[in-house]
C-alpha cells in the first residue's frame, strides 16, 4: 500500500498492540500507541469500576502526548480492546481529539469473547464524517492465524491494492 497510512491503537494487555504490529508490518504504516495520563489499576475488578464509570459518565482520561496525529493521514487504523461492550475510553479521547473528515477510518478490536454491544457503531458516532470501512475483530485465542485474518481484512477493504 502507498498511501498515507496511521496505525494509531490503545492496547492495555498488548493485544491489541499486537494487532496494530501485524498491521504495520502488512502495510506500511506508521504505528503510534496512546497512553493515559493516568495507567489504570491493575487489579481487575479496579479497572472495570473505573471504566465503567468512563463510559457511563463521558469522562474520558487525558492522555499523554502522542507522537502521531490524524491530520497528515489519508487512512486511519484504529485499534481498541473490547471493554464493557465498547472501544476503551483511551481511544474514544484520543478520537475526539483528531478531526476525522474524509479520512478512510479502519477499526481493530481485541477481545477474549465479550459481548460487542456497538464498538464500531461507537467509532461511527465519533467519526460521523469519516469514511468507516468494516472491522476486524480478533478473539485472543485465535492469535495464530493473525497474519491470514490481517491480509483477508486488507483485502476485503482495498480491493482494488490485491487484485
Amino acid at each position: 500500500m502507498k498511501e498515507n497510512i496511521l496505525i494509531i491503537c490503545y492496547s492495555y494487555s498488548g493485544k491489541t498492540r499486537g494487532i496494530a504490529e501485524m498491521i504495520e508490518k502488512q502495510t506500511g504504516g506508521i504505528r503510534s500507541q496512546i497512553y493515559p495520563r493516568q495507567p489504570y489499576p491493575a487489579d481487575f475488578e479496579q479497572l472495570l469500576s473505573q471504566v465503567r464509570w468512563e463510559i457511563r459518565t463521558g469522562n474520558y482520561p487525558s492522555l499523554l502526548p502522542v507522537t502521531e496525529r490524524a491530520d497528515k493521514y489519508d487512512i486511519v487504523f484504529a485499534g481498541s480492546p473490547n471493554w464493557c461492550g465498547t472501544i476503551a475510553p483511551p481511544l474514544t479521547a484520543w478520537l475526539k481529539e483528531n478531526n476525522m473528515a474524509g479520512k478512510i477510518l479502519l477499526p481493530f478490536f481485541s477481545h477474549c469473547g465479550g459481548e460487542d454491544k456497538g464498538m464500531e457503531q461507537a467509532v461511527r458516532d465519533l467519526c460521523p464524517e469519516a469514511k468507516i470501512g468494516s472491522s476486524l475483530y480478533v478473539l485472543e485465542n485465535r492469535r495464530e492465524n493473525l497474519q491470514d485474518m490481517v491480509q483477508a481484512w486488507l483485502e476485503q477493504n482495498f480491493p482494488e491494492n490485491h487484485s
